[in-house]
C-alpha cells in the first residue's frame, strides 16, 4: 500500500514538472525591413514565453529598437541577427528603425504587443 502512494505521488510530481518545463526550443519571429518599413509590422508575443527574433534585411543597414524589450537588433542585407528574448510585462510597445534610412526614416515603426 505505502509503495503505491509512493509511486502515485512521484508519477504526479513528474507530471507537474514535465508540464512546468518551458519549450525547449523558443517560438521564431521573422521581422524583415527595407526602406521606411517593417515586415509584419506587428508582432503578437505572450507573456512570459521566450521568443526568438530573426531580423533581415532586404536593401540596407536597418535597425530594430525596442528600449521595454530590450531589444537592439542591426541587419545589412545578407548579414541578418538575432536575439531571444522572454517579454516579462504586458503591453504595447512601438519599435523604431535607428539606422538612418532617408527621408522617410522617422516613420518607420512597428508594434509588438505582449499579452
Amino acid at each position: 500500500m505505502k509503495k503505491a502512494i509512493v509511486v502515485a505521488l512521484v508519477a504526479a510530481a513528474a507530471t507537474v514538472l514535465i508540464a512546468q518545463t518551458p519549450s525547449a526550443t523558443p517560438r521564431v519571429i521573422e521581422i524583415s525591413a527595407k526602406r521606411f518599413e517593417f515586415t509584419p509590422n506587428v508582432v503578437k508575443l505572450t507573456k512570459d514565453e521566450p521568443v526568438t527574433i530573426h531580423f533581415t534585411s532586404t536593401d540596407r543597414a536597418h535597425g530594430l529598437f525596442v528600449k521595454a524589450l530590450n531589444v537592439d537588433l542591426d541587419a545589412d542585407a545578407g548579414k541578418p541577427s538575432e536575439i531571444t528574448i522572454t517579454p516579462h510585462e504586458a503591453g504595447t510597445f512601438t519599435a523604431i528603425c535607428d539606422h538612418y534610412c532617408g527621408s522617410g526614416h522617422g516613420n518607420m515603426k512597428m508594434t509588438f504587443v505582449v499579452e
